[in-house]
């Protein structure tokens, strides 16, 4: 696996799908690995040079001694683009990952589009966590081991109904995230990034084509948040998932979501 190298940091990253088509780089979210985005790696195989990678403090990138920022996550995407050879990207984020992706088409210039998943702006109009979520998260019952803890703190991410019909689904995702997912103290560092995050009055100046694609029933990032950026961006498309529309959209509605995906890719890719 390659490693970029940013200020001293080793960024582990891998290359799929069809090298002569667009590059499509994948930013995750808070704590999570590059797993996330295997539903939409799949489907986008075919046609796309797909770039995923892990940020500081999860999977098989480095660790370094924290607090992180948001402006520094999109540094370490800037020097793993860099290290690929990649002049030109799509840049999909989702939820923190979106915010880095907000970031980056802000302070570098490699990005062609952007697609920001389930995020926010930041700052004081955005809309918080609700507490509800929150407290599932940081109020964790007492005996449950890691696979327990994981479980109980991710069941918000998802609607009712799919955790109750999806189980094997759910498990793998455990799996996944028990071998991948940031340590207690890069979660916190990470999560620091996320609170201090704030380029709402700065987005007007974001001069790619965006596509916003939002869960209605995010119980994590709650969706009105989409209207802040839209409001701010002067290409902009946006896509809102009612059925299955939660705070992981993108896995619930795979199928649906990838077919926007690729239909912005598309339109705005280098032979349209």
């Amino acid at each position: 696996m390659p490693y970029a190298d940013n200020d001293g940091v080793e960024l582990a990253y891998e290359r799929a799908g069809a090298a002569e088509g667009d590059t499509v780089v994948f930013v995750e979210g808070l704590g999570y690995g590059r797993w996330m985005w295997g539903w939409q790696r799949e489907a986008l195989a075919d046609a796309h040079d797909l770039l995923l990678w892990d940020n500081r403090g999860t999977g098989a990138s480095e660790e370094p001694e924290g607090p992180y920022t948001i402006s520094q996550m999109a540094g370490d995407l800037e020097a793993v683009l860099a290290d690929a050879g990649v002049d030109a990207a799509h840049v999909v984020g989702a939820s923190m990952g979106g915010m880095i992706a907000q970031q980056y088409a802000l302070d570098y210039d490699r990005a062609v589009t952007v697609t920001l998943c389930c995020t926010t702006p930041g700052g004081e109009e955005a809309l918080p966590v609700p507490a509800a979520t929150r407290e599932r998260m940081f109020d964790v019952p007492e005996g449950l081991d890691r696979r327990g803890t994981i479980r109980y703190k991710m069941k918000p991410a998802f609607t009712d109904e799919f955790w109750a019909d999806h189980g094997d689904t759910i498990e793998d995702i455990v799996a996944a995230r028990l071998e991948t997912d940031a340590s207690e103290r890069a979660y916190a560092w990470q999560s620091e990034a996320v609170d201090a995050f704030d380029v709402h009055d700065r987005l007007s100046a974001v001069d790619v084509p965006a596509l916003l694609m939002h869960g209605t029933r995010d119980r994590v990032v709650p969706v009105d948040n989409h209207e802040l950026i839209a409001a701010e961006l002067a290409d902009v498309e946006v896509e809102l998932f009612d059925e299955g529309g939660s705070h992981l959209f993108f896995i619930e509605r795979a199928g649906a979501v990838n077919d926007r995906l690729r239909a912005f890719l598309e339109d705005h890719g280098r032979g349209a």
